[in-house]
């Protein structure tokens, strides 16, 4: 019984990097129809493409009633896209990322006051449906403030050649859709997976969610980033990972917490997230903020803090 759980956790994670790659490429076609912006494109189109996974996790726990289960792999995927993600990202880069844009200066002054908000709206042990509306507020006023700059953003997307007609439109419509089915599949996989594994191991399901679950949510934006990293494509990189970030903190942490609120009972696990989250967020801050650039010096430091993590949430759970 173990070894086909083993199997179908696997393979429910196989199948979310698939569906998540399936579903970025139709949504890039459709991104070049409408004449968006690069950092627009890699925010709400590959971000909220990889948040798929997050919503397809959290809607599943929130029916199992174990919504802590995505509480906890969004604070680890969110420590994974800011150290490992960065780090690999810069690391393949030719010299770092940068991004001297008053708006992405911006973005990351909010992808830490959101990647910390349900950090400190949940030291009363409970996620409640009012702080799910107002993590979806918050998650509505970024997309607000975000339109609303003058800048709006340099340079236009157009990575992917050719037209779209009325018969290329249907066809990525089809492929979304049979994306978006494979990626709830995968979720149901995942959460049944990881529910038995903690009764088996005696587990805390928060620390499997934190490490293994947030980890392979957070397959599909490490992926992209590197890929786009190579390009120098440093908008697309910082785009997409700020929205990997703010868009399951916020809003699909909300809609969860909406359907189910979230009561914490063993803090452990969470109280070693916190603290790797809020460091995590800060550095990622501070050195895009500092010389406007991530340097591989700097990267080198995010990998370290992301090993220290797991290191610490193994050994002090």
């Amino acid at each position: 019984m173990s070894f086909l759980y083993l199997i179908i956790f696997i393979i429910s994670f196989f199948m979310l990097v698939y569906a998540s790659r399936r579903l970025i490429k139709s949504l890039t076609k459709v991104a070049k129809f409408l004449g968006w912006k690069e950092f627009v494109v890699a925010f709400f189109t590959m971000a909220l493409a990889g948040a798929i996974p997050n919503l397809s996790v959290g809607l599943s726990s929130a029916m199992h009633k174990i919504p802590q289960l995505s509480f906890s792999e969004i604070v680890g995927g969110n420590i994974v896209d800011l150290t490992l993600a960065v780090a690999l990202a810069v690391l393949v880069s030719n010299g770092g990322l940068s991004l001297p844009s008053r708006t992405v200066q911006g973005s990351a002054v909010f992808t830490l006051l959101a990647a910390v908000l349900p950090l400190f709206l949940i030291f009363d042990g409970t996620l409640s449906r009012a702080d799910g509306l107002l993590l979806i507020l918050a998650f509505i006023v970024y997309v607000v403030w975000l339109f609303n700059r003058k800048e709006r953003f340099s340079k236009k997307y157009d990575h992917v050649k050719g037209s779209m007609g009325f018969k290329e439109a249907f066809k990525n419509l089809s492929a979304l859709l049979g994306a978006i089915f494979l990626l709830l599949l995968a979720a149901e996989g995942i959460v049944r997976s990881a529910l038995y594994f903690s009764e088996m191991l005696n587990m805390p399901l928060a620390l499997i969610g934190i490490l293994v679950v947030g980890l392979g949510n957070a397959l599909p934006e490490i992926f992209f980033a590197v890929q786009a990293a190579k390009k120098d494509e440093n908008w697309m990189v910082i785009g997409n990972l700020m929205g990997s970030v703010i868009i399951p903190v916020t809003l699909v942490l909300g809609v969860v917490v909406i359907i189910r609120p979230i009561e914490i009972v063993s803090f452990s696990p969470f109280v070693i997230g916190r603290f790797f989250l809020i460091i995590s967020a800060i550095f990622f801050l501070f050195f895009l903020r500092t010389g406007k650039k991530v340097t591989k010096k700097e990267a080198l430091f995010l990998l370290i803090v992301y090993i220290l993590f797991v290191l610490a949430e193994i050994w002090l759970t």
